[in-house]
C-alpha cells in the first residue's frame, strides 16, 4: 500500500486506482488531470453565524473542531461520488453506439476523476492525517461492492439508456449539490467547485441530449424508458437527504452549505426545511425537462412521467412504506408485482441489449 504523506503520494495511488478497476488511462488520451480553482461568490461568508466575516483560508481559522469534522464530511461525500460513478460507467466504453458517445463518456469520466480528484486535493492539503487517510479510502471503496457511502453509487449502470438517464438526473443532482457547496464559508472548497460546475453541465447535456435522441429514433419502448426514470429519478430524491435534517441544518448555520438559490433568496432561510426546499426546485427543474421530452413523443404512445415523491425511497420518513410510482399506498404483495412493473428487470435489460446490436436506436447526434 502507497503511504500517502503529499499529493503526489496520492496521485501514485490514484494512477494504482484507475488500473485497479481496468480503466485504460490511454483512453484519455492527453487529458491533463490538475487542480483548477474558480472565482468566489463573495470574499465574506454569505449567511448562519458568521456571516460577514472573512471566508476561511485555512483549517485552522475554522471556529472549533465539530465545524472542521462536518466540512471535511461534506468533502469526503463529494469525491465519493466522483469516483463512484467513474466504476459504475466504465464498462460502457465498449458498447458506445457512435464515437460521438465514446468521446462524450470518455470526457465525462475524465472530469469525474478530475472532481474526485479535486476532493482529495483539499484533504490532504489542508486537513492533516486525517483527511490523507479519508483521501486514500476515497481511492479503495468500490462501486461494484456496494461500499460506497451512497446507495445511488453503488448502483449498477447496465446500459447506454441507464446511462443517460443516470446523466440527465443523477448529474443534476451533482449540480444543486455543487451549487450549495459554492457559497461554503470554506474558500478553497468553493473555489474548487465553481470550477467543477462548470464540467458539470456537459454531464446533464449529454443526458438530456442521449435521451432526445433515443426518443427520436423510436426504437426503445417508452414504456421501458419510464422504468429507467423511476430507478433514477427515485435515486435523486434520496440524494437530497432526509426532511428535518440536523446536519444540513448545521451546515447552513455554520456557513459550508448554503442553498440552492441562495443569490436570489428573499427570505430568511427556514433550516429545517433545507434539503426538502433543494429536492423541490430540483424536482421543478426535472419537469420541465421531462415535458421537453413528451414533446417529441408521437401521438398515441404514452408520456413519460416523474415518479411520485414517495416511491421507492431509501431514506427519510418514506423508507420501506409500499407507495406505487403515483402515490397510492399498496399493500405488500402488490407492492413486490408493482416494483416488477415499475423498475428495469432483467426482461428489460434483455430486450434493450437485442435493441442495441442493431443499428440507429439512437439518432445521430445534431451538431450546431
Amino acid at each position: 500500500m502507497i503511504k500517502i504523506s503529499t499529493f503526489d503520494d496520492w496521485i501514485d495511488y490514484f494512477r494504482e486506482w484507475q488500473k485497479d478497476i481496468g480503466y485504460d488511462a490511454a483512453l484519455l488520451g492527453n487529458y491533463k488531470f490538475e487542480t483548477k480553482l474558480g472565482e468566489l461568490h463573495a470574499p465574506e461568508i454569505e449567511f448562519g453565524d458568521f456571516k460577514g466575516q472573512q471566508k476561511w483560508q485555512r483549517v485552522a481559522q475554522i471556529p472549533n473542531q465539530s465545524i472542521r469534522d462536518a466540512l471535511m464530511n461534506l468533502i469526503v461525500y463529494q469525491g465519493d461520488t466522483e469516483f463512484a460513478s467513474v466504476e459504475q460507467q466504465k464498462s460502457l466504453l465498449d458498447t458506445a453506439p457512435t464515437e460521438y458517445d465514446r468521446q462524450a463518456l470518455t470526457r465525462v469520466n475524465s472530469e469525474e476523476m478530475r472532481h474526485g480528484w479535486q476532493m482529495c486535493y483539499l484533504l490532504v492539503n489542508y486537513f492533516g492525517d486525517s483527511g490523507k487517510l479519508e483521501a486514500r479510502k476515497l481511492l479503495e471503496r468500490r462501486a461494484f461492492r456496494g461500499d460506497r457511502l451512497l446507495g445511488a453509487f453503488n448502483a449498477p449502470v447496465n446500459n447506454w439508456l441507464d446511462f443517460f438517464t443516470y446523466t440527465e438526473f443523477v448529474d443534476r443532482d451533482g449540480k444543486y449539490q455543487l451549487t450549495m457547496l459554492s457559497h461554503s464559508a470554506f474558500a478553497p472548497l468553493a473555489e474548487s467547485v465553481t470550477a467543477m460546475l462548470k464540467e458539470e453541465f456537459f454531464h446533464m447535456f449529454t443526458g438530456h441530449t442521449g435521451l432526445t435522441r433515443i426518443i427520436r429514433a423510436g426504437e426503445i419502448p417508452i414504456p421501458i424508458v419510464q422504468k429507467y426514470f423511476n430507478k433514477w429519478l427515485s435515486t435523486a430524491y434520496d440524494l437530497f437527504g432526509t426532511d428535518h435534517s440536523s446536519s444540513a441544518h448545521w451546515a447552513y448555520t455554520w456557513g459550508l452549505k448554503g442553498r440552492y438559490d441562495e443569490h436570489d433568496a428573499k427570505v430568511p432561510a427556514e433550516k429545517d426545511k433545507l434539503n426538502d426546499l433543494a429536492r423541490q426546485h430540483y424536482m421543478g427543474e426535472s419537469q420541465k425537462l421531462i415535458d421537453q421530452l413528451n414533446q417529441l413523443i408521437p401521438e398515441g404512445q404514452p408520456k413519460l412521467k416523474a415518479p411520485d415523491l414517495k416511491f421507492n425511497r431509501s431514506i427519510g420518513e418514506q423508507v420501506g412504506k409500499t407507495y406505487s410510482v403515483t402515490g397510492e399506498l399498496l399493500l405488500p404483495e402488490a407492492y413486490k408485482q408493482h416494483l416488477l412493473e415499475a423498475l428495469p428487470t432483467p426482461e428489460d435489460e434483455q430486450i434493450l441489449a437485442d435493441i442495441i446490436k442493431g443499428k440507429d436506436w439512437v439518432s445521430q447526434m445534431q451538431m450546431n
